[in-house]
């Protein structure tokens, strides 16, 4: 059983041991928290290419004490070319292949941008040390976890004759074994690249002018305009206030709102005990409540039809939780959507905390491995929607819905939370049972590692069920299906459907806590 840890001169969490001690080493070598954490991000998109990859988006929540928390915005937009005439014959962007690969890979400009909203802390360390671990396990290799073996075979059908797919995952033209070691000499050249010319030659230098020329002849919509055209942004985090404390997260286009209603709602029912039916029932009511508000309103940011933070006012968060039946579910289901990522976190010494997410949706994303810098792309595009009135139309130049969610609480007695998880439709559900088991008396360690419930469906499930964990006991599950929940009760006590979630905390005093999940292949490690 993992117990929650501790230490002092600095923490670091990811759901791969070697992305948290590549963290944990910066921190060691006198980085802050940001460097920290471009460092694991770097090493985590190649440690658990299945999971993310620089050819993806990321999003970002500093936290200095004292001051308000920093949000980078690191997602990309649509391609100018792709538009409906772009798509025409298809009901839908395909899932996979060039033509899923429609928008630019916003990550390592959020990368650049969170190391430029932070050059005052210190004197910072160079790129070549924090790319460093990533250069590494790229050249000499990496071990293959189970869970990228297993996603391997079982996407198989769908991703091997994707253009690039099968040179690098698929060694010897078979999935790899867990187990198996798998090099990723191109990716090791890209990174080395932007460790020797700068994070922006991704948009507007050498590799920029490659992965263009690759994605046009491979039949993407994406041009070298489109990568020389974009950067990442500061925006204002979202915010909702607690008895306790102040939780904050992203704005659209995430489903940030989403996690903060519910845990705004949750917090309305006035529950005041965790694991019984009283708690997970009002979470999943909550969220219910949270996700009819979410599909109504969160899109490309310049499009949002109403000011996301006003639904986050007191009043609204009351009137939200008069709807929910203490005693019967709501009729379900609503569109889900499915998704694989990796969510770090990170408090160094002096107090800063990062909370981290990056992403290319789908497990391998697009599937497209462009030849000639290794880099594999994302498909977040595909929630793009070809019906003109859909709130989530495909237009030229906009920023497509994410699940993608970073988290942070601030307590008033002086605590600082980071945490978060990956996977989809799940992300603010996990976020919200974490935050109310810690806030209702659990251990660190203990919330992240008890059962857990999906509302929805994730990692390419097609039921929108209320899936369980096998660890619940009969008792409670009986009582949910009494109260009209379609329970589908999972075999495994400890079930990647779940994701992959991860906090840490830092006490008032300066000591950290930590927590990684079992799901995982991840660790805290610490200084």
């Amino acid at each position: 059983m993992l117990k929650t840890t501790h230490a002092t001169g600095g923490l670091f969490v990811a759901p791969h041991h070697l992305a948290a001690q590549a963290g944990r080493d910066v921190l060691k070598a006198g980085g802050n928290a940001v460097e920290a954490m471009v460092a694991a991000a770097a090493s985590i998109a190649v440690v658990y290419p299945h999971m993310n990859a620089i050819g993806g988006d990321g999003f970002w929540l500093i936290h200095e004490p004292g001051k308000r928390p920093i949000a980078i915005d690191a997602c990309g937009s649509s391609a100018a070319l792709a538009d409906r005439d772009f798509y025409a014959g298809h009901t839908q962007i395909p899932s996979r292949g060039p033509l899923a690969a429609l928008t630019v890979a916003g990550t390592v400009g959020g990368w650049a941008e969170a190391l430029a909203q932070t050059a005052h802390w210190q004197p910072q360390l160079t790129l070549p040390d924090l790319l460093a671990d990533a250069i590494g396990h790229a050249r000499c290799g990496i071990v293959v976890s189970r869970s990228q073996a297993q996603l391997t075979r079982s996407k198989l059908a769908e991703l091997q004759d994707v253009p690039g797919f099968a040179d690098v995952y698929l060694p010897g033209g078979q999935p790899p074994r867990e187990g198996d070691l798998l090099r990723q000499p191109a990716l090791a050249e890209t990174l080395q690249r932007l460790a020797d010319a700068g994070l922006d030659d991704f948009y507007r230098g050498e590799l920029a002018a490659r992965m263009a020329a690759d994605l046009e002849r491979l039949g993407s919509p994406l041009r070298l305009a489109d990568l020389q055209n974009y950067r990442a942004r500061a925006v204002e985090p979202l915010s909702v206030r607690l008895s306790d404390a102040t939780l904050y997260n992203m704005p659209p286009p995430t489903q940030g709102l989403a996690s903060l209603l519910i845990l705004g709602i949750f917090e309305k029912l006035g529950i005041e005990q965790a694991e019984g039916f009283a708690h997970v029932h009002g979470l999943v009511e909550s969220t219910k409540q949270a996700f009819l508000i979410r599909d109504r309103v969160v899109t490309d940011p310049a499009r949002v039809p109403e000011d996301p933070q006003s639904l986050l006012a007191d009043a609204n968060l009351q009137r939200l939780a008069a709807n929910v039946d203490p005693q019967q579910a709501l009729a379900w289901p609503q569109p889900a959507q499915p998704g694989d990522t990796i969510w770090m976190g990170c408090i160094d010494a002096e107090g800063r905390a990062v909370s981290f997410i990056q992403s290319v949706y789908w497990e391998f994303g697009s599937g497209v491995v462009l030849p000639s810098t290794g880099v594999a792309w994302q498909n977040r595009g595909i929630s793009f929607s070809l019906d003109p009135a859909a709130l989530q139309s495909l237009e030229p130049g906009r920023k497509p819905f994410h699940t993608l969610n970073p988290a942070l609480a601030l307590f008033d007695d002086g605590r600082t939370l980071s945490y978060g998880t990956m996977g989809g439709e799940g992300q603010p559900q996990t976020q919200a049972a974490i935050l109310s088991r810690y806030r209702l008396g659990s251990d660190l360690q203990a919330a992240v590692s008890a059962p857990r419930w999906l509302l929805g469906r994730t990692w390419g499930d097609v039921s929108t069920t209320l899936k369980l964990e096998s660890r619940f006991p009969a008792e409670l599950v009986e009582q949910l299906r009494q109260a009209g929940h379609i329970v589908e009760l999972l075999d495994e006590p400890f079930s990647d459907t779940m994701g992959h979630a991860g906090a840490l905390l830092r006490q008032p005093n300066g000591v950290l806590e930590g927590a990684a999940d079992p799901r995982s292949d991840g660790s805290v490690c610490g200084l």
